[in-house]
């Protein structure tokens, strides 16, 4: 059985057990935006693959991460392209995941190619990131094909006795996913609906005035 702490008014001190957890190559459980998601240390190989071999997710479906600022972004990925940051400045932190080409930091296994990271909008989320010091993964707390937990118990009652530590924040509101679109080129492209209308994308993006270059990262 997983150990279950409640978050409350003392994240730094729940961070500091559950990046313990983490660097033992343990999995979490955790509130986001919506739903309750499985942690791992993005780094560590043997840790990733128990969130496929968990949830009984495809080999070939890739991992998001969930970062807390822009300087842990600039540590993963190789550049950030005009639109990266004129959609950051507008809906991060907030529902949308947006691909950048990734560092050779990130294993093969989160994602073969472009890599899928957000800015949670949920501050005890983005606490607990800050805390932990480095990206965190994020799918959904339940096997493949259930519904998306909301609460703690739901996940303990699916796969808790697979986990480490589940961190109960509480009741997740639901709701739809973060909206993924692909900004490493022009024109930005729509790879999954959500939260945000596209339409609200394109409006942003038309109004830029950003330069066309890219910021490449040292």
């Amino acid at each position: 059985m997983p150990q279950i702490l409640k978050v409350d008014s003392n994240i730094e001190a729940v961070s500091v057990h559950a990046r313990k957890v983490l660097l033992q190559g343990g999995v979490i459980a955790f509130p986001t935006d919506t739903f309750y998601g499985l942690g791992v240390d993005p780094f560590n190989r043997d840790a990733v693959d128990r969130i496929f071999e968990i949830k009984g997710r495809e080999k070939n479906k890739p991992l998001f991460l969930l970062i807390s600022s822009r300087e842990q972004l600039e540590t993963l990925v190789k550049e950030i392209t005009a639109a990266h940051s004129t959609l950051m400045q507008e809906f991060w932190p907030g529902p949308l995941t947006m691909l950048f080409e990734s560092r050779s930091v990130i294993p093969k296994n989160v994602s073969p190619g472009l890599i899928g990271i957000r800015q949670p909008g949920n501050a005890m989320t983005r606490d607990l990131i800050s805390a932990l010091g480095q990206p965190i993964t994020a799918p959904s707390a339940n096997l493949t094909g259930e519904n998306p937990p909301t609460t703690a118990k739901q996940v303990d009652q699916s796969i808790g006795r697979h986990l480490d530590l589940i961190l109960d924040g509480g009741t997740c509101p639901g709701g739809e996913p973060s909206t993924l679109v692909d900004a490493t080129e022009i024109p930005v492209r729509l790879i999954r609906p959500g939260a945000i209308p596209f339409s609200d994308i394109e409006v942003a993006l038309s109004g830029s005035k950003e330069p066309s270059h890219p910021k490449v990262l040292g």
